[in-house]
């Protein structure tokens, strides 16, 4: 029975090629169209959802008013992180500062790679539930260690042992391997972070930062939390509203 079914199928197919191909190319072009919509829709919908944690972590972000206009910027001082350990420390699990996503030079006897970098405060790893294939997420204990996603481990080792081994850093400094972390996904806010570093290393680089005599009307850091497990987001927001309004001279208490 279906072999007769088959062949009247086939029979109007030859029957009327041009409908048929229309027909047929239509059909695929549809289904083409479904699969990518799809695909689109759920990598939107699993951003970020790399991350374990993904709906306790956020960024700690800055608003001001100007002329009666609020604006919203990610950089903030880099005493953000300490004061808010500091005052609201039962209301996160982790609070770390960081640096700008930038590209670092890495050398390796002759060999130069430039790879996108961050540098993090040691509890980056944790909250961001790196997967380690390599040492652990407490690699950034130590000012000069370096952590090296796989791809950027197997471009600069090839099949040798990378832990522990020394990289010369922007041609001024040694670091020493002491992790290697599975390449982010593409639907990550991180996805090209290739090398990870201590923000104690960031300040060692930077001495000025130390040095500063308003360190709080200076903003060139990042500030990224993951609240407690038992702690709403929205609350959290309220309680540190004003962290750095409650720091800062009378002459920029005007931007609120």
């Amino acid at each position: 029975m279906f072999k007769n079914f088959f062949k009247i199928a086939w029979r109007n197919l030859v029957k009327s090629k041009g409908y048929s191909a229309i027909n047929i190319g239509g059909l695929a072009v549809g289904m083409a169209v479904a699969i990518l919509i799809g695909l689109w829709v759920y990598d939107e919908l699993s951003y970020d959802k790399y991350h374990k944690n993904y709906n306790h972590i956020a960024q700690v972000m800055q608003h001001a008013n100007f002329n009666g206009e609020t604006g919203t910027q990610t950089a903030n001082p880099a005493l953000m992180g300490s004061e808010i350990k500091a005052k609201y420390g039962s209301d996160f699990k982790y609070v770390v500062q960081a640096s700008w996503q930038g590209r670092h030079l890495l050398s390796m006897g002759k060999r130069n790679f430039t790879k996108e970098c961050i540098f993090f405060e040691p509890d980056a790893p944790d909250m961001l539930t790196l997967k380690m294939l390599k040492g652990t997420r407490k690699g950034l204990k130590d000012p000069y260690s370096i952590m090296l996603s796989a791809s950027t481990a197997k471009a600069i080792f090839g099949n040798e042992e990378p832990m522990n081994k020394t990289i010369r850093l922007d041609r001024n400094l040694d670091v020493k391997v002491t992790g290697v972390y599975e390449d982010l996904p593409g639907n990550t806010s991180f996805r090209e972070l290739e090398i990870i570093m201590p923000w104690e290393l960031w300040l060692i680089q930077n001495p000025w930062a130390k040095q500063m005599q308003n360190p709080w009307g200076s903003n060139f850091s990042q500030t990224f939390v993951q609240v407690a497990d038992n702690a709403d987001m929205q609350k959290v927001s309220a309680k540190i509203k004003n962290t750095k309004l409650d720091n800062v001279g009378a002459d920029e208490k005007k931007y609120k």
